[in-house]
């Protein structure tokens, strides 16, 4: 059995365009007056096609629309695509159909459209639920708009998650700790929720460089935040399955899942990567980020690829020990060992585990609440 099939097979699509470029989002993600959506229905199935045909007999677990605001897509394009996925591959009985959207682009008419075309899980860039806050973060919506699109959302679909960025300017440890409360009592089964992290390249990234970012909340005041938030979502049902995710009982993203288990995925679109197990070799593909750069190669070359990189097996058991050791169930250490061609060092792991930052039994090994915090530095002193 390949290693991949231990992690499932999923799909991204990747949707570029939003109404506004968020000053702290380092995503490709482009604002465009026009977008020629046939053009772009021709080139997803093209892809599709070309994809499936490679990757033959497999099952498929989910598939994810990604962006960008891909609420922004026609649900007729969302339809066609789901279809040709459904021609194409065997998928899963319960295979779970993500679509991103902001609350801005969020209509009852266009949801159940979604619905009927066959998404049946939405994520939601709420972002946060002050409106200052929101102004500073550039989101285009309020928080009364923001409600009512989720309400929107959760008449339309049973599954509903939305993001949450913490650690933002001015905020306070109470000040979060009242807004975290609040969103668990929308949240209908799951949350995602990210501290605020300054990237280069962004705007908030060229503010931050030049003095102009003021009020972020220092490591300890961040530090607080995570932890009473692990905290307060374990008490409200809702325990962390991974680091910035948490989830009722069986609720978790079945695809970030495939991400974090070292499944294989076919990355669709621009910008978007994969990592697809062919003729017994893992392959590492990406393609052009420019959108108009990767419609025009699949409409000239009839593929969206740039060059293909074969991921050795030792790369391949660092990716699953760096991606594994984020999620709550921790590492397969066999699985681990299989990749790598030799073991975890256990006077590390020892050392890491009366500490009280790591676990362990006879079959995993995974990072205790305490250790999370600090995951960084438990990956250092594991692969030195």
């Amino acid at each position: 059995m390949d290693d991949w099939q231990n992690g499932g097979f999923g799909l991204y699509i990747h949707w570029p365009f939003c109404q506004s470029k968020c000053p702290y989002c380092d995503f490709n993600s482009h604002v465009s007056a026009q977008i020629d959506q046939q053009a772009w229905a021709r080139a997803y199935l093209s892809e599709i096609d070309r994809i499936a045909a490679q990757t033959e007999g497999r099952l498929l677990n989910t598939v994810f629309f990604g962006g960008g605001t891909p609420s922004l897509m026609d649900p007729d394009l969302v339809a066609a695509l789901l279809e040709r996925i459904r021609n194409r591959w065997t998928t899963a009985n319960d295979l779970e159909v993500t679509l991103e959207a902001n609350p801005g682009s969020v209509e009852a008419g266009r949801f159940r459209a979604y619905a009927e075309g066959g998404v049946n899980r939405i994520s939601m860039g709420i972002q946060a639920l002050d409106d200052e806050d929101l102004r500073r973060l550039g989101r285009l919506h309020s928080v009364s708009e923001a409600r009512a699109a989720f309400d929107i959302a959760r008449d339309a679909f049973d599954r509903v998650s939305f993001d949450l960025i913490y650690a933002r300017q001015h905020q306070t440890l109470q000040a979060w700790e009242q807004e975290l409360r609040t969103a668990l009592g929308m949240a209908v089964d799951h949350l995602s929720l990210y501290q605020l992290t300054i990237e280069p390249g962004t705007a908030f990234g060229a503010r931050a460089a030049q003095g102009g970012l003021k009020g972020l909340p220092d490591d300890d005041i961040s530090a607080d935040m995570y932890l009473i938030t692990q905290d307060i979502c374990a008490d409200h049902g809702m325990p962390a399955y991974e680091v910035s995710n948490h989830a009722r009982p069986d609720a978790a993203s079945r695809h970030n899942l495939i991400y974090w288990r070292g499944g294989d995925y076919a990355g669709i679109g621009p910008g978007a990567h994969g990592r697809l197990t062919l003729n017994n070799m893992r392959h590492a593909t990406q393609t052009p980020r420019a959108p108009g750069a990767w419609l025009d190669q699949v409409a000239r070359l009839g593929h969206g690829e740039t060059e293909r990189e074969i991921v050795p097996p030792e790369e391949q058991a660092l990716e699953y020990l760096m991606m594994c050791l984020r999620l709550s169930e921790g590492l397969e250490i066999e699985r681990y060992q299989n990749l790598a061609g030799k073991p975890l060092p256990q006077d590390k792991i020892s050392g890491l585990i009366e500490h009280g930052l790591m676990g362990c039994n006879e079959t995993h090994l995974w990072a205790t609440t305490t250790g999370r915090p600090v995951l960084n530095g438990l990956l250092r002193s594991l692969v030195d």
